[in-house]
């Protein structure tokens, strides 16, 4: 319901920016009050951080990470053009230098993954476009300063060492393992599944997995149509990256990179209650209607990130 609602309610660029905008503060505002409970005695800082990780308002630093990649994807394409925040580009370079503490001190490596993936996706996707050579570079030179800044806050914190064993395979990862087995046992069983939510009561462990867990509890069928609903959004994601259309300013590059990391991240994370699963979903699925618009109204190029002369990957 909140997936479709967004992408229905998306229609103006003032919407879009404040969507954005609004997740950005809720993540950063997240990020600064996880790092200060990490490093700085605060009131109820047992909420904020759990055995060493920074949880700040979430359930779980496993779900933390991940809600915060969405947003210092936004902030790199926004970086390499802007388009929906005024801000100084060294102001947005400090808040994505918190954005990735933020991240990095969840020390899930599940997050790590996300971000890594969406990086990756971002800096491919800007690199077929036209003049895309000089946008990559700097954004390489980005990546090389927020990495030192990184680099630099690790070191006088003395968490090295605590970064290492999380980077290693955990006790528990044997867990996950035997999860995913015990998860095929109940869809042989049950062709339609055991319902929503009983994966624990059947398995007694968690799924920790988004496709074993709908397979467990809605069968084949289910897993197909939940397929079918990763694919669809990550097809109209691709299209909208390679037409360079943006979803009325919050760029396709960093919604492709967001939903390819979440992708990932759902083989080894139940994903499917994630609240933002579905927000980078309806902000995709938001900017694929507007080719639809644009279709009705033929020589209609508003929203395309190539409004810009040189930004689309076929032209300008």
């Amino acid at each position: 319901v909140l997936g479709l609602w967004i992408s229905g309610w998306i229609t103006s660029r003032r919407r879009a920016k404040l969507a954005a905008g609004g997740y950005l503060f809720a993540a950063v505002a997240a990020c600064v009050l996880g790092l200060l409970a990490l490093f700085v005695a605060i009131p109820e800082q047992e909420r904020i951080v759990a055995e060493g990780r920074i949880v700040a308002l979430f359930k779980d630093p496993n779900v933390f990470g991940p809600f915060v990649v969405l947003a210092a994807l936004i902030l790199v394409e926004e970086i390499l053009t802007p388009r929906l925040f005024r801000m100084r580009r060294v102001f947005k370079g400090v808040l994505l230098v918190v954005l990735v503490l933020g991240v990095l001190f969840s020390y899930s490596r599940g997050a790590w993954a996300n971000l890594a993936v969406g990086v990756g996706v971002v800096l491919a996707v800007v690199a077929f476009r036209r003049r895309g050579g000089r946008k990559v570079l700097a954004a390489l030179c980005l990546v090389l300063v927020a990495a030192l800044l990184v680099s630099a806050t690790v070191t006088a914190s003395g968490s090295g060492d605590f970064l290492v064993e999380r980077a290693q395979i955990q006790s528990y990862d044997a867990d996950r393992f035997r999860a995913w087995v015990a998860g095929l046992e109940p869809a042989q069983r049950y062709p339609f599944g055991v319902g929503p939510g009983q994966f624990e009561q059947v398995a007694s462990i968690s799924a920790h997995s988004l496709y074993i867990r709908v397979l467990a509890e809605q069968g084949l069928a289910g897993l197909l149509a939940v397929a079918a609903l990763l694919i669809f959004t990550l097809v109209a994601a691709l299209g909208n990256a390679v037409a360079g259309r943006s979803t009325h300013g919050i760029g396709s590059a960093a919604l492709l990179g967001a939903w390819c990391g979440i992708v990932v991240n759902s083989f080894v994370i139940d994903t499917l209650h994630w609240r933002h699963f579905w927000v980078v979903a309806a902000l995709v699925w938001a900017g694929w209607m507007r080719r639809q618009a644009s279709e009705r109204a033929p020589g209609s190029d508003r929203g395309l990130e190539g409004s810009r002369p040189g930004y689309v990957m076929g032209g300008g």
